[in-house]
């Protein structure tokens, strides 16, 4: 009987370590997933319910987040004054007075890149801005791990609102996400409106084997709400490690639109770049290229179909050479293929993109609009000198001949 017991011995050692590390494997949270954070719509009720306007104050009011200063909750169709305040999705966001802020706990992979989309409306001040970080929840409680103001002077719609992204590299594997008013108004209860708190974790897709470029079909970048028509904007990002647009920067002051194919034309695949506010919005990647080689860059120009007024232009770089292409309405297509020759002079160079005019909606004269860019390749050329459009009007002359004969 002897063995026997052992064995009972043993089984209940083995089982009780198991209990154990299925207990601590439950305790740890579980990394978060693509899509909106917890109750990052707002739409869940305050253990009080929602009020029909006043300010609230202090950490539990708001399920899911902790806030510091002045937090709202906003109802929408809610006045102050004689001003409706903008609620972008659903029926609540929230507003951060002066210094006031919200911030959430979220598990993610250290050493990944994370693209954090919200919406942001301003209500009183024509300044305003908005601070989104993450800082860290351990040992050195507070410490901003990575930071940026995001400014929301500029409307690029009527509606009053847009959806923006900001990416960050995860230091830690749990971080604190921070929004924060770091503005100072006289009326304490003026700030920024913020909804629809998503995050995506970004990769960075392969080069290919007859590409420079990485992402070159825009694929891959910041998380889209399919019931938002408003595409996402991507503001000034100088590190293209570490960007909502991978293996892209956006160089200039003004942002750029990440667009969908639900909602917009574009060229190919899913998604397309909307360029914006003429020179104040370029976007550009360093690609890798061999000194005194002959290269082309070639890339789609189309229209977004969001009725933007032409004529439409884009100005491209590719080291030295530049060229502007205008784009030319084709009765079955958005957008043609154009392309740049130039002559690499160093292992890695720049190619770039800004919109030459600055274009506005033809409905109301006012929302930023412009052409739209898309499979960008640049790749080594030989001894060929391939003129912008690849031939195209030589191909068609040559088919109106044939047919004529």
């Amino acid at each position: 009987m002897a063995p026997n017991n052992n064995r009972c011995k043993w089984s209940s050692i083995f089982m009780l370590l198991l209990s154990l590390s299925l207990a601590v494997a439950t305790d740890k949270a579980p990394l978060v997933e693509d899509g909106l954070v917890i109750n990052g719509d707002f739409e869940t009720s305050p253990s009080s319910g929602f009020t029909d306007d006043g300010v609230v104050d202090g950490p539990s009011e708001i399920p899911s987040w902790k806030s510091n200063g002045t937090v709202e909750l906003v109802n929408s169709g809610q006045k102050q004054g004689g001003m409706i305040l903008i609620v972008p999705q659903g029926r609540h966001a929230v507003r951060l007075g002066n210094d006031a802020e919200i911030s959430q706990e979220l598990t993610v992979e250290k050493g990944s890149v994370y693209s954090v989309t919200f919406s942001a409306a301003r209500t009183c001040a024509q300044l305003e801005s908005i601070n989104v970080s993450v800082a860290s929840v351990n040992a050195n409680e507070g410490d901003t791990l990575a930071s940026r103001d995001v400014d929301l002077q500029t409307l690029y719609n009527v509606q009053g609102w847009d959806p923006y992204a900001w990416a960050f590299e995860a230091e830690e594997d749990h971080v604190r996400l921070v929004f924060k008013n770091p503005g100072m108004e006289d009326d304490p209860t003026c700030g920024p409106i913020i909804d629809d708190i998503a995050i995506k974790k970004l990769f960075t897709p392969d080069k290919p084997k007859d590409n420079a470029v990485i992402n070159g079909d825009f694929e891959e970048g910041p998380w889209m709400f399919r019931n938002t028509s408003l595409g996402v904007l991507l503001p000034t990002n100088l590190d293209e490690e570490i960007s909502s647009l991978p293996g892209w920067n956006v160089e200039s002051n003004r942002a750029v639109r990440f667009v969908d194919s639900d909602h917009f034309s574009v060229p190919g695949g899913k998604r397309a770049v909307e360029l914006l506010s003429g020179k104040e919005g370029i976007i550009s990647q360093m690609v890798e290229t061999k000194a005194d080689k002959p290269y082309l860059l070639s890339f789609s120009l189309g229209h977004a179909g969001d009725k933007c007024k032409e004529p439409l232009a884009i100005m491209a770089f590719a080291g030295d050479q530049a060229q502007n292409f205008h784009y030319m309405a084709q009765a079955n297509s958005t957008f043609e293929k154009v392309g740049l020759n130039f002559t690499a002079k160093a292992d890695r160079t720049r190619v770039a993109f800004y919109s030459v005019y600055y274009n506005t909606r033809t409905d109301d004269m006012s929302s930023l609009c412009g052409p739209v860019i898309d499979d960008v390749r640049v790749w080594f050329s030989g001894s060929k000198k391939i003129g912008a459009g690849f031939g195209f009007g030589v191909s068609v002359f040559v088919l109106l001949v044939i047919g004529l004969v």
